[in-house]
């Protein structure tokens, strides 16, 4: 007679939506209590001002600089109604297409103002702590020398020197994009280079040296990845000061021409003259989406440094605790304390 084959153990089935994972669900899950809060609050401003800035063509009733419809002028300083939601400037321009149209202007510069920044400062910073030598005294010599001006004066000088006096939507978003850069380089250079001096004396760089690496492999390949936990946090703490910094160049009349492009900034130094008269809502409304996104900024920025920074991490203790283990623990706990559960005697038997 044949043996028996010993049935197969059934395939356990795989949870529904295990496989799927949602992009930044597991940072949530990282957080607890008031920070979980505090970053879904600012993931959805955020999220808000991309949609916003995407679709700001398709959203706007209006053009940035538009002043009529067809034939008829739109009112001066006329305050919110059906026709213009948010009212109108004194120019003549809608409020409400005005603010759409700064979310894509700012969205521009920040995100090209943070690639220039981190793709100059973390080379030259990990390049600067590894060499050390003359190279890195003459970096931390011009970082230092940077931080000596004030960050909003040099962003003035360096945009000027940029834009050569052009105001278009090109030349006016990249020079307050590299004005923005000049002023994070140095903060991404010190940061990363601190990092770097830290990290090229522990063991795993000693042993890519004996394994013959070359310094770039070593620079780029080992002690990067290992010292880029903090250029995200830097990297969303750095955005909302982009957003004011381009806010401030365009309030002084160095920013983007108001024919060119839509500029939150400008469109408050417009509206200086209207709040003596009583009129809001040309002030008020730009104010609030520079208030809003960055308050988003900051909050996200806030959750990231006590998700990412391990002090921190080991200080909040059930911030970023696991949940699911934490449910599991509490379920055996209460199994074991059930009035029908088996017990255990004196003598050892159940």
């Amino acid at each position: 007679m044949a043996a028996a084959i010993p049935p197969t153990a059934p395939i356990a089935a795989r949870p529904p939506g295990r496989g799927r994972r949602i992009p930044g669900l597991a940072l949530i899950r990282s957080t607890h209590g008031l920070q979980r809060v505090m970053l879904i609050i600012g993931l959805s401003l955020i999220a808000l001002f991309i949609f916003v800035a995407l679709t700001a063509s398709v959203l706007a009733p209006y053009d940035f600089a538009q002043t009529r419809a067809g034939e008829e002028l739109f009112p001066t300083q006329a305050p919110p109604s059906s026709v213009h939601w948010l009212g109108t400037t004194v120019a003549g321009m809608d409020v409400l297409s005005r603010i759409l149209y700064g979310a894509q202007t700012a969205l521009l510069v920040v995100v090209l103002a943070a690639c220039l920044s981190i793709f100059v400062g973390v080379p030259l910073g990990v390049v600067s702590g590894y060499v050390g030598g003359i190279l890195d005294r003459v970096l931390v010599l011009i970082t230092d020398a940077l931080y000596a001006f004030p960050s909003l004066l040099l962003a003035i000088v360096v945009s000027i020197m940029v834009s050569s006096g052009r105001s278009d939507a090109f030349g006016g978003i990249v020079a307050a994009a590299v004005s923005i850069t000049v002023i994070f380089i140095p903060q991404y250079f010190r940061v990363v280079r601190n990092a770097t001096l830290a990290a090229k004396a522990e063991p795993y760089v000693d042993a890519a040296r004996v394994a013959g690496a070359r310094p770039t492999r070593i620079m780029f390949g080992h002690i990067l990845s290992n010292v880029s936990q903090t250029i995200p946090v830097l990297a969303t703490l750095n955005a909302s000061e982009a957003i004011l910094t381009l806010a401030g160049l365009g309030f002084l009349g160095f920013g983007i021409e108001p024919s060119a492009a839509a500029e939150w900034g400008y469109d408050l130094n417009k509206a200086l003259a209207d709040v003596s008269n009583g009129i809001w809502w040309t002030g008020v409304f730009p104010g609030l989406a520079i208030v809003l996104v960055v308050t988003g900024v900051a909050l996200i920025g806030e959750s990231l440094n006590d998700v990412l920074n391990p002090l921190l991490r080991i200080r909040g203790g059930a911030t970023t605790a696991d949940e699911v283990e934490l449910e599991a623990v509490l379920a055996d706990t209460v199994a074991d304390h059930r009035p029908d559960a088996p017990q255990v005697d004196s003598g050892g038997a159940r």
